[in-house]
């Protein structure tokens, strides 16, 4: 899975659609970041983004939309119901897949540098990327808003950490930070009682709820604030209420870090929390977009309980989660429209790893030299990585080899990323191939074209080396596993880790022959000698590897 940021840029206008358009304009032209929502609010004055992309895509897209943003709206005209102290407001950047909450904040660092030094707009970072515990909070720097901002910016203490001290009038401040990803969470109970619902929303809501004495009174401290008994989910918020719509009462929940409170935690709990108060959970629902990995979880937590191995493709992951959380009850849970990371893929580009095994081959057959002997390799990794994952599920669910299921669980997973990555490089090989073509039928006349053209040929000649490179490093990470497999997996499947093997060795002899091909057409010597150094050590332990599970096989079968 590539890299993928999310953005929520909150603009400070919400009843122009002329300015909100120009400027959602602006980040749908960037190549590598797509709009998924935009939200105006006429009382608010306001307009919610929500866009997501590449790193540096969504770099250059809220770069740009914060620039279009500061030449459309004028702070100093602007009225609304909601807090705010700039043109843009806030631009929270979300981790969603393959990417760290450190290599956002190093994200948010180098646009809020641009924004201050390009801009002249002050800059604040917040949450994550916050330089000052207090500047965790949004609220807290937005105390006084835009009205108050001219005199506090000539307090030594609330100097911006990017971006001018002056006061920008027009602009006012943005605040850019590093935030979790928010899931709104619904979980369906089986009562119309609303304040049932909501019994259950403060016991288990990370804020808790007040403590009372016998009496059924408030108890208070010293200072006369409310004691307090915390909730029994962390980074949870949460409230009861009832959906006529639907005919019952729901929890209403957001998830402000669901590594630290996963969904099926949050699920589970309240099933507890119901049971406990008369109540049954009957289903739940999810509104807006999930990232994948939040789903994975659920449907592994859910896996483990059953005692199955949770090394299994993502389309069983996602089927175990919904079936276990009740994701159909009100509408049907379509992964394409509630996945981000799937519902961001293009609409009209057919992979090639979507095609049938008859279009496939058929595709592979015809006079276009893309798919060809790279692709071809990639397919057959990915064919022996599932069938090493394929030997370890065969053994971890008899009886016989319980005391190997965390050895096995370990080795299918292995091979479960193993078989998604060289899939996903039937594709990158095709698409490096159709790159190095269209860099050279661009047509150059003048001596600076001709030579950017033979740099842009040179660049994308090396990245088309660099996947099956990848190929053959991946195909022996997979010929180890299948080793292991015939030695430690059930005897009846020996033949299939076998097999899982030799698919591996063949796929990296072919995934070699595709690196050296792409060599001579690079006039960097120094990449070259690097690349077929580190090709031809990995070529070697493949066919020692080989060599050494052939003769288990021998050793074993006859």
């Amino acid at each position: 899975m590539a890299k993928l940021v999310e953005c929520v840029p909150n603009f400070s206008e919400g009843r122009d659609r002329t300015i909100i358009d120009s400027i959602t304009a602006e980040i749908s032209a960037v190549d590598g970041a797509q709009l998924l929502d935009v939200d105006p609010g006429a009382d608010t004055n306001r307009t919610v983004v929500t866009f997501v992309g590449t790193p540096d895509a969504v770099v250059e897209a809220a770069f740009r939309a914060i620039k279009r943003a500061s030449e459309l709206i004028d702070m100093s005209q602007h009225s609304g119901e909601h807090p705010r102290m700039g043109a843009t407001d806030v631009c929270p950047f979300v981790p969603v897949s393959d990417i760290s909450i450190e290599e956002c904040v190093e994200l948010v660092r180098s646009l809020a540098q641009r924004v201050g030094s390009e801009l002249g707009i002050p800059v604040y970072l917040y949450e994550k990327a916050a330089t000052k515990p207090e500047w965790q909070s949004l609220a807290n720097i937005r105390v006084g808003e835009y009205e108050g901002l001219e005199e506090k910016l000539q307090n030594p203490e609330w100097k911006p950490d990017f971006g001018p001290s002056a006061f920008n009038k027009k602009s006012g401040a943005t605040v850019i930070g590093v935030r979790e990803f928010l899931i709104a969470y619904n979980i369906n109970l089986n009562t119309r009682d609303k304040k049932l619902a909501h019994r259950i929303a403060l016991r288990v809501r990370e804020t808790g709820r007040s403590k009372r004495d016998d009496n059924g009174k408030i108890v208070r401290d010293e200072n006369g604030k409310a004691v307090k008994i915390p909730g029994t989910l962390k980074a949870v918020r949460a409230v009861g209420w009832f959906i006529e719509e639907y005919g019952c009462a729901q929890l209403s929940m957001n998830l402000l870090n669901y590594r630290e409170t996963p969904v099926y935690a949050a699920f589970d709990e309240v099933s507890r929390q119901a049971q406990e108060n008369g109540l049954r959970v009957t289903g739940s629902e999810l509104v807006g977009l999930i990232p994948l990995e939040a789903v994975r979880t659920a449907g592994r937590y859910y896996l483990k309980k059953q005692g199955k191995t949770t090394a299994v493709p993502d389309r069983e992951l996602i089927d175990i989660a919904v079936m276990s959380l009740g994701l159909n009850e009100i509408t049907p849970f379509n992964p394409n429209e509630k996945i981000i990371e799937y519902m961001i893929r293009p609409k009209d580009h057919k992979r090639l790893a979507d095609l049938t095994v008859l279009e496939f081959t058929d595709e592979v057959s015809v006079d276009s030299p893309a798919p060809g002997g790279g692709t071809v390799s990639a397919l057959t990794g990915s064919i022996g990585a599932a069938l090493v994952s394929m030997v370890g599920a065969l053994t971890s669910t008899k009886k016989a080899y319980i005391d190997r299921f965390d050895e096995m669980e370990k080795i299918g997973l292995k091979a479960q990323r193993l078989k998604d990555a060289l899939m996903a490089d039937l594709d990158n090989d095709t698409d490096a191939f159709n790159r190095v073509m269209s860099a050279a039928r661009v047509r150059a006349k003048t001596p600076e074209e001709k030579e950017a053209k033979i740099q842009a040929v040179e660049d994308a000649t090396k990245h088309a080396t660099l996947i099956p490179l990848g190929v053959l490093e991946h195909s022996l990470e997979v010929i180890k596993l299948a080793k292991i497999m015939t030695e430690r997996g059930n005897p009846n499947s020996m033949s299939d880790a076998g097999v899982g093997g030799i698919m591996a060795a063949a796929a990296a002899e072919g995934a070699f022959l595709n690196v050296l091909i792409n060599l001579p057409g690079i006039s960097d010597t120094e990449w070259i000698n690097t690349i077929k150094d580190r090709a031809l050590s990995v070529i070697r332990d493949v066919r020692n590897e080989r060599e050494v599970l052939m003769t288990l096989l021998g050793q074993e079968l006859m």
